[in-house]
């Protein structure tokens, strides 16, 4: 007989459910005693009905109110002691969820760092945010609350059906009876949960990406006048997890109740046939009255079961959506017999590279070019041609797929990443200030560094001068991004960062771009100091700043189709010359 295999998707269901419980791991001893306490609370809850019965049977029966004070003082005893231990499984419980919180968000911070571009390329920055936010909190409840809740809900459906068969065996069978479609109820409308439990996620992740973009262009939104087409857009966003909620709620809407129905209408069955054998005097009120209260235990319990399948449903959609974070291919840090280099000379050389970021669609083809140290290379050539590409295979934000980049005469590959990336320094276009004061952004080059070393690299951006305008000088908060600082002043900042992390390599990516003639030439002043003794790799908007270049590679589709200096490419007539006299043809029709 062939053997009987669960899809894949189970086996996927149930390998999510295992790393999600090895997360609790490190918590096992302390989860045990929150176990054990609040066993001893749920055992505390089972002996109630018991002294109910004899309450009813024994005391108001016979009117002895000593026997009354005795039952009242030993009640109040285990009610005392019942709330003592849960209050310290509750305390354990929540430190144990903060502390797994504050573990898996780290974790999946320090992921999130270590991935390729490539990743955050194919991937919108409010959907990772959801994921460090929102799912989190949702995996962290199921490995806490709900294994608390199941332990608690566990002792009163076991110890409530045994007390009951004991109690009465007739009683017990017939409600035992009403278990089986209690069970399929849950598995069919818990698979539909897990889905719908999903997609919300995945809505209102799609919502934080529309608040994050607004956010971040805010500028932008307003110098358009279009907040209500962004407010629109949000909106479509949020009312998007507003349906999807809405048809999970509905599902919930209907699961519990029936649950519950089940459950409470065979309590209504049993208080009809007790209370026929109350009067046949085959039980006494306090046994029915005790039966009673462990059947509402029991059905609590079936209940409560349900709902905790619903969780554990919800959980493991988020499980697969964080997991799929955590299983990302990191960058190749800390290999294995990678070389470190000592200070480099800074000779770069691409032989024979070409790079796609996807299959069949080349961006580069046949580079080959060998870059002597100190020497300026300038990139030029159309949009859309490669140029930035071309300058992110050297710091490895991408590895060719053809060919190779190597640096002092070694295949960048068999270097240590990291000590690579800390002897090459990058300009971008776009600035990025980090949102607390200047001198922690220069200082950002070269974690540790002095005052001495962070005023003479602020001097040498061109950045002193307009820092020690501001009243709290070097203190000066810049705002989120940078946001109080001009487009030039953040440029020298960033500059200034550069300049005290000393690179042998520097990348300027239109450095010199969007800023005005003054700013324009303060900057150009600053790099210029910069580039002193060091291989400088510059793309230029303005080809006016780099005709003093060593070298200019003009690109065009991915291939270097001209190169040596500026007079020579000029008297050359080809592509280089064609961009300068469209360039300046422009500025004298201007």
């Amino acid at each position: 007989m062939a053997r009987f295999k669960l899809p894949r998707m189970e086996d996927s269901t149930r390998a999510n459910l295992q790393r999600m419980l090895s997360f609790a791991r490190p918590h096992l001893k302390r989860l045990a005693l929150a176990a054990v306490l609040l066993s001893i609370g749920s055992l505390i809850g089972l002996a109630v009905p018991a002294a109910l019965r004899w309450l009813v049977d024994t005391v108001f029966i016979t009117r002895d109110l000593s026997q009354l004070n005795l039952v009242a003082l030993g009640l109040l005893a285990l009610f005392i002691f019942q709330g003592a231990t849960s209050v310290a499984n509750s305390y354990i419980v929540a430190q144990i969820g903060q502390r797994m919180i504050a573990d898996l968000r780290l974790m999946l911070y320090e992921r999130v760092q270590i991935v390729p571009l490539r990743f955050f390329a194919e991937r919108r920055t409010g959907e990772i945010v959801s994921r460090v936010s929102n799912d989190v909190t949702i995996v962290q409840g199921v490995l806490t609350e709900t294994p608390t809740n199941f332990l608690r809900q566990t002792i009163f459906l076991v110890g409530g059906i045994v007390l009951m068969l004991v109690m009465n065996a007739q009683l017990t069978l017939l409600i035992l009876g009403l278990i089986p479609p209690l069970i399929v109820v849950g598995m069919v409308f818990g698979r539909r949960l897990k889905k719908l439990s999903t997609a919300v996620q995945d809505r209102l992740a799609d919502s934080l990406v529309a608040l994050e973009e607004m956010l971040s262009g805010i500028r932008v939104v307003k110098s358009f006048a279009r907040e209500d087409f962004e407010r629109e857009r949000f909106s479509d966003q949020v009312e998007r997890a507003y349906d999807t909620a809405i048809e999970r709620a509905k599902i919930r809407a209907v699961f519990v109740p029936l649950i519950s129905f089940l459950g409470f209408g065979s309590l209504t069955l049993l208080l009809w046939v007790g209370g026929r054998q109350v009067v046949a005097g085959v039980i006494t009120p306090g046994e029915l009255i005790a039966f009673l209260v462990y059947m509402m235990m029991v059905a609590g319990g079936l209940g409560q079961f349900a709902g905790l399948y619903a969780q554990l449903s919800e959980a493991l959609g988020a499980g697969q959506r964080m997991f799929e974070l955590l299983d990302a291919t990191p960058e190749p840090f800390a290999v294995e017999g990678a070389v470190i280099p000592g200070r480099l000379r800074g000779q770069v050389m691409f032989d024979d590279v070409g790079f796609g970021y996807e299959d069949g669609q080349p961006v580069l083809e046949a580079i080959s070019l060998d870059v002597q140290p100190g020497e300026i290379i300038a990139v030029v050539g159309p949009s859309g041609v490669g140029k930035t590409t071309l300058m992110n295979l050297i710091p490895r934000f991408y590895d060719p797929t053809s060919g190779a980049v190597c640096v002092d005469g070694c295949d960048i590959r068999q270097y240590d990443l990291r000590a690579l990336r800390e002897q090459i320094g990058l300009v971008p276009q776009e600035t990025f200030l980090f949102g607390g004061t200047i001198r922690e952004n220069i200082a950002y080059g070269r974690p540790g560094a002095d005052e001495a070393a962070i005023l003479e690299a602020a001097r040498g951006a061109n950045a002193h001068d307009f820092i020690m305008s501001f009243p709290d000088g070097y203190d000066t908060i810049v705002g989120e991004k940078g946001v109080k600082l001009s487009m030039g002043q953040r440029q020298r900042v960033t500059i200034g960062r550069v300049l005290l992390k000393d690179p042998r390599i520097l990348l300027l990516d239109e450095a010199t771009s969007s800023l005005d003639s003054e700013s324009e030439r303060l900057v150009q002043d600053a790099l210029e100091r910069l580039m002193q003794n060091r291989t400088t790799f510059i793309i230029a908007h303005r080809l006016s700043t780099i005709q003093r270049a060593d070298r200019i590679i003009a690109l065009q589709d991915g291939r270097i189709l001209e190169e040596g200096r500026h007079a020579d490419l000029l008297a050359r007539g080809g592509l280089y010359s064609h961009l300068w006299s469209l360039q300046f043809a422009e500025v004298d029709g201007a």
